[in-house]
């Protein structure tokens, strides 16, 4: 049976009404369903992205937290730790994990919220908590003492794992760190996004999209004053721009720079070898601030800085850092 024609007059002219009347209340009601459209359409990519990108390696549980590791080569062990918003996927496409497997028992984490491993959110995830909880499950694979290099973010918890756990760490490669505070906007800008509740609506929603649209200008910035080199082409966007590892970046982000007021107070009285290498044109982090000033304060230290090279040196420099890998393991007794 057909709905006469005014019937359907009808129903558009009381709609029609009362938009007239609750303009406020209507358009809440279509940012909501925006929203809420913006939001399953996100999860049903972060979804995707994880079938397209199947975990790699092995699964431990520690502390509630389920932990991704990738185990390769034999010898003595090296640690691999990632920078914010990255994945193990960064060190496996750089070539680092295949080149250290040569000579080492190279194991490659992803970090808590990164990649394929979890991160419960009544834990405040600092350097120091992800440090005690990297040496757990070391242990519990049978690791007593290991080589650490950490990336960006990474360094920081590698620094984390030599200070609170001195007898674990043999020896330290710090790429790339940020280790004493300063003002930085994005910290205040990655803020808003870790606040429980409107940093959830906001990474579920908004921040997937935007994240896509700045991922070029973003790489350029990380990789310059070198060009992104095509090896990076393996690296998982669409894993990175899942609401739940830019929400865990935004929450590391926040920790930046209280982070590394606490590693400032400490770093002096790291006591093992460290080589400590960043790109001379860092566009992300002041090596003069971070890595310079770091030598200054450890002793046991030697600094290289790598001519015509940015943020991401694992990828751009990839022989250097594996050299700088080589350096600090023949500075200890094994």
């Amino acid at each position: 049976m057909s709905i006469p024609a005014t019937s359907s007059a009808s129903l558009w002219s009381v709609s029609w009404i009362a938009l007239k009347r609750h303009p406020a209340v209507t358009a809440l009601a279509g940012v909501a369903a925006v929203a809420t459209a913006s939001a399953i359409i996100n999860w049903q990519l972060g979804k995707k992205a994880e079938r397209d990108n199947p975990p790699a390696g092995e699964f431990i549980e520690v502390d509630g937290v389920r932990l991704h590791y990738v185990e390769r080569g034999h010898g003595r062990p090296l640690v691999l730790l990632h920078g914010n918003g990255s994945m193990i996927q960064d060190f496996q496409s750089s070539g680092l994990i295949d080149l250290a497997a040569q000579n080492y028992r190279v194991i490659a984490f992803d970090r808590p919220g990164f990649g394929h491993s979890s991160r419960p959110r009544d834990v405040v995830w600092t350097p120091e908590a992800q440090a005690d909880l990297f040496v757990k499950a070391l242990e519990r694979i049978n690791v007593s003492r290991a080589i650490v290099l950490g990336h960006s973010w990474g360094a920081s918890v590698a620094l984390a794992m030599a200070t609170r756990h001195p007898s674990f760490v043999e020896a330290l490669v710090l790429a790339s760190g940020y280790y004493y505070p300063t003002v930085r906007a994005d910290v205040a800008a990655s803020s808003i996004a870790a606040i429980p509740g409107l940093g959830d609506l906001i990474t579920s929603t908004i921040s997937p999209l935007l994240s896509r649209l700045m991922w070029p200008a973003m790489m350029r910035k990380m990789f310059g004053p070198r060009a992104i080199p095509d090896k990076f082409a393996g690296f998982p966007k669409a894993m990175a721009v899942r609401p739940s590892q830019i929400r865990a970046s935004a929450a590391e982000s926040t920790l930046m720079i209280a982070a590394a007021f606490a590693s400032s107070r400490t770093c002096g009285e790291l006591d093992v070898p460290t080589i400590i290498i960043a790109g001379e044109d860092d566009r992300v982090i002041d090596i003069t601030r971070q890595s310079v000033r770091l030598h200054e304060d450890v002793k046991r230290s030697r600094l290289h800085r790598i001519a015509d090279a940015g943020h991401m040196i694992q990828q751009s420099a990839t022989p250097e850092l594996m050299a700088a890998v080589d350096e600090a393991a023949a500075q200890t007794i094994h």
